[in-house]
């Protein structure tokens, strides 16, 4: 039997014997560390407290003031310091990533400068169209029918040579127009595409088309751009009707028979020649045998086109008559100038328009675009090399006297060059197939740039390159200023006007050393062709966005804040 005493001076001996593990007595050596030695009571047990936290501050410290509770808000609500949303002109609670507005355009501004700066814009940022009121049924518009009219519509605009840029605005347009908020068009050298994204959750549905036939009818071209300025300038205009006016427009009649086309042909050749000679006793000669040699170059390209061959020859065909009439009329020796001949017939051929709106689509960042239309123009001028080249040297074999000097343009008569350069320009407007109506505006136009160049180069002796850069910046000014005005497309404008400052003496002059064997000649005047080439698409391209730089478009804010096609810096 325990020893009460015992158990009393040791209760932590008592309390490790009452609890035996598995039946077997714990050893005398087997205690708490924290017993208390005999004769001292054992310590109240402490009252539970509650768990402090790691930051809780020592005894002494003063515990730091709590921020007042701010209200649960939005996540999409102005950070902190930033003005409210109503200044800057978006929807409140909303505010874009990159803190740029929201743009809203006024109908009344033209439609390619509210649809560009759409396009620039990231999708997340575009606003919303605004939809029209659904039917009964609840039944919108056709999501397939609505991307075929778009691609359809893109079909004609880049047939037509307009840039890609202009393009996917218009796509863009016609598809906004139409309620589809999450498009995305893509324009390339011969392939349209349209994707649209009806929500997160749904498949996207994408349509495609391939532009495999080309051709210029500026007339088609500005029914085009008013058909999507009716389309997008809120007028209600239903897809059938919109269907019913493009089945019209392409149905419609070139407005200028073929026999017109090949006589404005040999016009803007004889032009050409007389603006190369100048006011010379055999200019009638020299005038005549320059149409002459055009309108059978383009009545034998029209036989191989008929015939089913590639551009290629019929570049090369188109090239060979007006280059055997001035070897002709060399050889013959009646005192007749036969560069001045060959050099007519060259402005007739050089794809002045091609090179514009492959720099520009360049300029605007559609590169693989750009790089496909100068690929274009590279194989047309070489198609025209060969032509004019295998004549040249044949003539050189016979012995013709061909001289590069008998071309030079001087100073004399300017009165005489600058008709011949309206009568060029007017020629050239014929041949695009442009209205009646923009006829006089395009011709004047081309009167203005010639009046420059000459005025800068063959007055002043300014380098040809800046001068050339100079009259056609202005050609670009005027053709955006008119086409705002008229609300259509700048290429009639355009086009036609850059058609004096062609680089047509330059290729005769490269063309003739290659014939002569005078290869350094020939590579420095094929040079000076295309850097001439290159500032005249440069220069047109610079006029029409100083243009729009300085013009302000109703709803869209501080012309600064403009975007550009590529918002980089070149890294």
């Amino acid at each position: 039997m325990a020893d009460p005493g015992r158990s009393a001076e040791r209760p932590g001996r008592a309390l490790e014997d009452s609890t035996p593990e598995e039946g077997k007595p714990l050893s005398d050596e087997a205690h708490s560390a924290f017993t208390p030695p005999l004769g001292v009571p054992l310590p109240p047990p402490p009252e539970p407290a509650a768990p402090a936290s790691e930051f809780t501050p020592p005894a002494g410290v003063p515990a730091p003031s709590q921020p007042p509770e701010e209200p649960e808000g939005s996540a999409f609500a102005p950070p902190g310091g930033r003005a409210p949303a109503a200044d800057h002109g978006f929807a409140a609670g909303f505010t874009p990533p990159t803190g740029i507005p929201l743009v809203r355009f006024d109908k009344e501004s033209p439609w390619p400068d509210r649809m560009r700066a759409l396009v620039r814009m990231p999708v997340a940022e575009r606003p919303v169209p605004e939809r029209a009121e659904k039917p009964e049924d609840g039944a919108g518009p056709s999501v397939p029918r609505v991307l075929d009219l778009t691609l359809r519509i893109g079909e004609l605009l880049l047939a037509g040579g307009e840039g890609a840029e202009d393009v996917e605005a218009a796509m863009f347009g016609i598809a906004h127009a139409y309620g589809l908020a999450r498009c995305e068009p893509n324009v390339t050298f011969t392939l349209l595409s349209m994707s649209y994204q009806p929500s997160l959750v749904d498949d996207p549905v994408t349509a495609s088309r391939t532009v495999r036939r080309r051709g210029t009818d500026y007339t088609r071209l500005a029914a085009v751009y008013r058909l999507i300025d009716d389309i997008t300038s809120g007028d209600d205009l239903s897809l059938e009707e919109a269907y019913g006016r493009l089945a019209e427009i392409r149905r419609n009649r070139h407005p200028y028979p073929g026999w017109a086309l090949t006589a404005a042909g040999g016009l803007l050749a004889g032009a050409a020649s007389v603006l190369v000679l100048g006011a010379r006793p055999t200019i009638a000669v020299v005038f005549l045998a320059a149409a002459v040699g055009a309108m059978l170059g383009d009545r034998l390209a029209w036989l191989f086109a008929g015939r089913g061959l590639p551009e290629f020859y019929q570049f090369v065909a188109a090239a060979t008559p007006a280059a055997a009439m001035g070897v002709a009329l060399t050889l013959a020796h009646v005192g007749v100038p036969g560069s001045a001949v060959i050099t007519g017939g060259l402005y007739a051929l050089v794809p002045g328009r091609a090179l514009v709106a492959a720099v520009q689509d360049g300029l605007t960042g559609f590169y693989i675009t750009a790089s496909a239309r100068l690929l274009e123009v590279g194989y047309l001028v070489v198609g025209i090399v060969c032509g004019v080249l295998l004549v040249l040297y044949g003539g050189v074999q016979l012995g013709a006297p061909l001289k590069p000097e008998q071309a030079v343009t001087g100073a004399e008569s300017p009165l005489v060059k600058l008709l011949a350069a309206m009568t060029l320009s007017l020629a050239f407007g014929v041949m695009l197939q442009q209205e009646r109506r923009t006829l006089l505006a395009a011709t004047v136009n081309g009167g203005v740039a010639w009046a420059v160049f000459g005025a800068m180069h063959l007055q002043g002796g300014i380098s040809p390159v800046i001068s050339t850069t100079a009259a056609a910046g202005l050609v670009g000014l005027f053709g955006q200023l008119l086409s705002r005005y008229r609300f259509s497309s700048a290429l009639p404008y355009l086009t036609a006007a850059i058609g004096p400052l062609l680089p047509g003496s330059a290729i005769y002059y490269g063309l003739l050393g290659f014939a002569q064997g005078d290869t350094d000649a020939a590579f420095g005047s094929l040079t000076k062709a295309a850097a001439l080439a290159l500032a005249i698409a440069i220069g047109v391209n610079l006029g029409g966005e100083i243009a729009r730089l300085f013009m302000r478009v109703p709803g869209a804010g501080d012309p600064a804040q403009r975007r550009a096609a590529k918002r980089t810096r070149g890294f």
